[in-house]
């Protein structure tokens, strides 16, 4: 999905800039990322780069695309330690485009997804990225959401049934029938709902397209990226999403898998390892997580659908997507 600045959009831009003592000089304008999501584009100004990040044009899935949101997140997180990047400046629809946005630090790293850098070194490098994110999520889920603005506007109770009331509601869209695959996976999540194991702050979109790394040596996780979906829930739904996004040797893949191949490249652990792994930092008691696993896996199904009906994105044109999410679904849907 693309989106282009015009002149007047660029002037009320650069006066933003100004107010917010941000740059003096009119900004060069630059996208970042397939913007499948939330827009991104790099702001070069002289000798400061920055970074603006703006939704789509709509219509978004329900809950989705508020970005204003996202900043306050990365506001809450920032001083714990987790790495993100600072926000700058927000603005609310209307100030320069009609939609909101945020501003914030441009960070010095790469993404990695389907190959990995020449520049990446030493060994066990997949086992080393991948304990990085387990430790960041663990870092993440230790935040006490309670004492940060979230207190009083959260609602974790019941989350992981309301969280599958949202997908399994987007199917009776009335635009298309859902496939007989969507329905049995659907019925076999709502049959074993379980409580939650907890609260915490939630990335809800950890994988390894959604962080950056340090450009060379042995790579360094330095910016979690992404934070749109960002909540107070279950930690486990967290932790299958990772585990979910890891591509399984010899597997077939999810399209999310597709997006982390590098990490085969490089020597990627078993998901049940990085479950156990995460357990281990946590301190918490070794579960089986085979419901969080289907549900990611329906969920990002249902979002794809979604996204394939509303016809303004390409990549999601492809039918076949959901099949395979709804396939790895089934891979845990047993009892």
């Amino acid at each position: 999905m693309s989106w282009s600045f015009d002149a007047p959009t660029r002037e009320r831009l650069h006066a933003f800039l100004r107010e917010h003592d941000l740059a003096d000089e009119e900004p060069r304008i630059a996208p970042i990322g397939d913007g499948h999501s939330n827009l991104t584009f790099r702001l070069d100004t002289g000798g400061r780069c920055m970074v603006l990040r703006r939704p789509p044009p709509p219509p978004f899935p329900p809950g989705s695309n508020d970005v204003l949101r996202e900043a306050g997140f990365l506001r809450i997180v920032g001083p714990h330690g987790v790495p993100v990047p600072g926000v700058l400046a927000t603005a609310e629809a209307g100030a320069v485009f009609d939609v909101p946005f945020y501003i914030m630090d441009m960070v010095d790293g790469v993404v990695v997804t389907e190959t990995l850098p020449a520049a990446f070194t030493g060994e066990s490098v997949g086992e080393g990225m991948a304990g990085q994110l387990v430790s960041a999520m663990a870092q993440l889920h230790g935040i006490d959401w309670s004492a940060t603005p979230l207190a009083g506007k959260a609602r974790p109770e019941a989350f992981n049934a309301r969280h599958l009331r949202i997908f399994a509601r987007m199917l009776d869209d009335g635009r298309e029938e859902p496939s007989p695959a969507f329905r049995e996976v659907a019925a076999w999540l709502e049959g074993r709902v379980p409580e939650p194991s907890g609260a915490a702050i939630i990335h809800n979109d950890m994988r390894l397209g959604n962080v950056m790394w340090s450009g060379e040596g042995v790579p360094r996780l330095v910016a979690i990226l992404d934070w749109e979906l960002a909540t107070v829930g279950d930690p486990l739904l967290d932790l299958a999403y990772l585990a979910c996004s890891l591509p399984r040797e010899g597997a077939c893949h999810t399209p999310v898998q597709d997006l982390a191949a590098a990490l085969l490249e490089a020597g990627c652990p078993e998901p049940q390892t990085v479950i156990a792994r995460y357990f281990a930092q946590t301190g918490g008691e070794a579960i089986d997580i085979r419901w969080y696993q289907a549900m990611v896996n329906f969920k990002l199904a249902a979002l794809y659908r979604y996204s394939r009906l509303a016809g303004h994105d390409s990549y999601f044109a492809d039918p076949t997507h959901e099949a395979r999410f709804l396939a790895e679904a089934a891979h845990y849907c047993r009892d």
